[in-house]
């Protein structure tokens, strides 16, 4: 007999060795579903259930169900075993025999769980609020010449925290369908006092866009649980930060003017810890879980993006759009773009966050 550990005063412990399932159990049905019946305390084990009078090929419609146990409350459980790889065919019948018998939980044994078949357990512990799932493997070892024995190791099964994942993800679902229905509302209405929507399909998002004429330059309406705002969004992508703060600067030099057509001026956020910038009206009459007040937030937020959307016009084909500045070896190479101007409007001191006599071209590109 092999051993480990021979050397004076260590402990003698033998080696566990892998037995070839169909070594110890030549037929699935008739042998190894027989074991399982009578061997429940193993499943109970390994998976810390309280399975009890099992019953093999109870019927399930047309169909025979491998082993069928109760749980301490009288709870039908369906097993489903093979001696090989997980497969399709073997997790469709356990779902049929679980809905076929009313049962609560499924337990499926295999040999050799797939990545997909553990993913698809993990799925249905999370979407199925009534049903629980088991996905088991099973081994069978011996240590040196002994008799051989089972190894059941759970791979993936029910819990609290998959449950909570599952409704989180039931939450997300119906927020995209709420949110999707009140955009779908809305640009039914908006295209009665604005084009700008009119080829804008509705989003399951917090955000709808309309172009305003030039790249990056957009009009924007959000949406939140009980909050919506209008904005004419400043973004060229991605590096275009200083672009995007120049233009932004240059219709600052506007505001009196622009701030003239509103009866309450819109926020001028020059985000600059961001890389967009933005001037906004917030509509606080409430948001996309106040469907009641649906037709107030419609009509508050088109009026919004319609008045942005007449105040900024006449200035929008004065920006002058400066280079991409990209950063090589420690120096600063335009790109090809629209003319640089010879002088940059500064903004207002009110609206100017960083230091006034820094032009947006002076700056280093952002990492």
């Amino acid at each position: 007999m092999e051993v480990v550990g021979k050397s004076q005063g260590a402990p003698t412990i033998g080696k566990i060795k892998r037995v070839p399932l169909r070594d110890v159990w030549k037929h699935e049905a008739l042998d190894f579903t027989t074991w399982l019946q009578n061997n429940l305390d193993v499943v109970n084990d390994a998976l810390g259930t309280s399975l009890s009078s099992a019953e093999r090929e109870q019927s399930a419609g047309d169909f025979s169900v491998d082993l069928v146990a109760e749980d301490e409350d009288g709870n039908r459980i369906v097993i489903e075993n093979q001696l090989e790889k997980s497969n399709h065919d073997h997790l469709g019948k356990l779902l049929t025999y679980l809905v076929a018998i009313g049962a609560t939980t499924g337990i499926w044994i295999v040999s050799a769980p797939r990545p997909e078949h553990v993913s698809t357990v993990v799925w249905l512990n999370e979407e199925s609020p009534s049903a629980s799932f088991y996905l088991a493997k099973i081994e069978a070892i011996k240590i040196e010449d002994s008799l051989p024995a089972p190894l059941l190791t759970l791979v993936v099964g029910p819990s609290e925290e998959s449950k909570e994942v599952g409704e989180t993800k039931k939450e997300l679902a119906e927020r995209d369908v709420i949110r999707r229905s009140f955009w779908t509302q809305m640009l039914e209405k908006v295209g009665k006092k604005t084009d700008l929507f009119d080829t804008v399909s509705p989003a399951r998002g917090g955000w709808i866009a309309a172009g305003a004429g030039r790249s990056g330059l957009r009009y924007k309406c959000t949406v939140t649980e009980h909050g919506a705002t209008a904005e004419f969004y400043i973004d060229r992508g991605p590096g275009s930060g200083p672009q995007n703060e120049a233009i932004f600067d240059q219709l600052a030099a506007f505001k009196e003017e622009i701030d003239g057509t509103f009866e309450e001026p819109p926020e001028w956020q020059r985000l600059d810890v961001s890389q967009a910038c933005r001037v906004r009206k917030q509509v606080e009459v409430g948001g996309y879980r106040d469907e009641e007040k649906w037709p107030e937030v419609h009509d508050a937020l088109i009026d919004s993006v319609v008045q942005l959307e007449k105040a900024f016009k006449p200035y929008i084909h004065k920006i002058k759009v400066p280079p991409v500045l990209v950063g090589v070896g420690g120096t600063s190479t335009p790109t090809s773009c629209e003319p640089i101007p010879t002088q940059w409007a500064a903004p207002p001191s009110h609206v100017r966050h960083r230091e006034p006599s820094r032009s947006p071209l002076s700056r280093s590109p952002r990492p």
